[in-house]
């Protein structure tokens, strides 16, 4: 039997068995899997409870499953079938989800799975548990066919993407990286090549103390008295000045640089998202006091999210920004003596940026099996960012497709319940015209 003979038997099996793929998404969202980083209460963080039922499934589709944990009770799985590295090929999902947020604005269940009008609504259903169970599909179909891969293939289902990717960099520190990897994410069943690098930077600026009382005197030195107090230096205001000049560094970077042809044009933004300031700078790095308006705040600390284009370097990217707040400081006499202090990979956040050719032969699998199924393929690239960040630099070769739906994130997610059928075929078909075929089914 040849690899087209072996994509179609493999595609049926899961048409026929179509309501597995559904039935495991709605198993998984009835699970909460809440990442705790962002809120911890009972029965919400339960990503041990749904790795196991994702191991289980894995291992039933012949699979070998190990699991290992990341953090206290934040277990990784990683289900494989041993073949060839040259031709190796990794479906990966992340377990956890965020919270769900004022659930006054939900209209249903945010853990009941509930399906109306061919939507499958919950917490992560979307984002990206349904891409968790068409890999499972995908795996159990080409295992009930009775087709083993030449190429090595797994299935990784991870935490803590949504706080910084740790569940899969752990994962790859224990684990050869594939040649390829399909990250599940919702894509709207695009193909994605590419995403830009994100970077959280933190910028801490350093004023003087006062009392607000002589706040004239901050403005307008009082230089007739021979025992007049310091002028105090504000903080607030620098920060207000800085984050006013990393906006027209913003614009110049989404006007100046040449946009990517699959991304919109000023993708790579600079956001000034964290804002602290106050009296006295803490051992934690952040001000001690910020309780009191009667004192001229001395310390700012401003934490950005800097996204930067595919085709750029963090390397790059971290030269360019130091070197726009040096000269920014140089042009004030306080900030020449007192320079801000610029710190990366705040929180240890760091998502590379990758750049996959079209001519992927993946690309051209996922092509050929959408057609298939009676339909176009776009081809676009990530405005987010995901795990493929980091098996680019192990020396995979990353994509991104997913399924269709809405409200990643937001009340009522959802997602379209023939586009998790569909996903699944998807997969199956990448993974053998990928990883070939070494014996015939049975």
């Amino acid at each position: 039997m040849d690899t087209a003979s072996a994509v179609q038997m493999v595609t049926a099996q899961i048409e026929r068995d179509r309501d597995f793929p559904v039935e495991l998404t709605r198993e998984l969202v009835r699970i909460p899997t809440v990442n705790p980083k962002f809120e911890s209460a009972a029965g919400l963080n339960r990503e041990t409870d749904a790795q196991r039922l994702v191991a289980a499934h894995l291992a039933a589709a012949g699979l070998t499953t190990e699991q290992h944990e990341v953090f206290p009770d934040r277990p990784n799985v990683r289900a494989y079938r041993d073949g060839s590295g040259d031709r190796s090929l990794v479906l990966n999902g992340h377990i956890d989800v965020v919270p769900v947020g004022d659930r006054g604005t939900w209209s249903v269940d945010p853990f009941g799975a509930e399906i109306h009008g061919g939507r499958l609504y919950g917490r992560g259903g979307y984002d990206m548990k349904a891409g968790i169970a068409a890999a499972i599909a995908a795996a159990k179909a080409i295992h009930d066919c009775g087709i083993e891969l030449a190429g090595r293939f797994e299935v990784h289902s991870v935490v803590d993407e949504e706080a910084g990717g740790f569940g899969t960099k752990g994962l790859l520190a224990r684990a050869d990286a594939p040649s390829a990897v399909i990250v599940g994410e919702p894509t709207e069943e695009q193909v994605m090549l590419c995403q830009g690098g994100l970077e959280w930077v933190r910028v801490t600026l350093r004023g003087r103390n006062a009392h607000t009382g002589w706040r004239y005197n901050d403005l307008y030195p009082q230089r007739d008295s021979a025992d007049r107090t310091r002028p105090g230096v504000n903080a607030a205001e620098l920060a207000a000045r800085l984050i006013t000049a990393v906006g027209q560094l913003e614009r110049d970077w989404g006007c100046r640089k040449p946009a990517h042809p699959l991304l919109p044009p000023g993708v790579n933004t600079i956001s000034p998202s964290v804002v602290q300031v106050g009296a006295g700078l803490g051992a934690d790095g952040l001000p001690a006091t910020m309780t009191n308006p009667a004192i001229t705040p001395d310390v700012a600390v401003i934490d950005f999210d800097l996204k930067y284009l595919p085709t750029e370097t963090s390397a790059q990217i971290r030269a360019e920004f130091e070197d726009f707040v040096a000269h920014w400081a140089a042009q004030d006499s306080w900030l020449r003596e007192h320079p801000p202090v610029v710190q990366w990979e705040l929180g240890d956040l760091h998502f590379p940026a990758f750049d996959t050719s079209p001519d992927f032969p993946v690309v051209d699998s996922i092509r050929r099996q959408r057609a298939a199924l009676g339909k176009t393929t776009e081809i676009t690239g990530f405005v987010a960012v995901c795990d493929g960040a980091f098996y680019r630099p192990a020396g995979a070769t990353p994509l991104i497709y997913g399924a269709q739906g809405a409200d990643a994130h937001g009340p009522d997610e959802w997602v379209d319940v023939n586009s998790i059928v569909d996903t699944a075929k998807v997969f199956a078909a990448a993974a053998i015209e990928y990883c070939g075929l070494r014996a015939a089914p049975r």
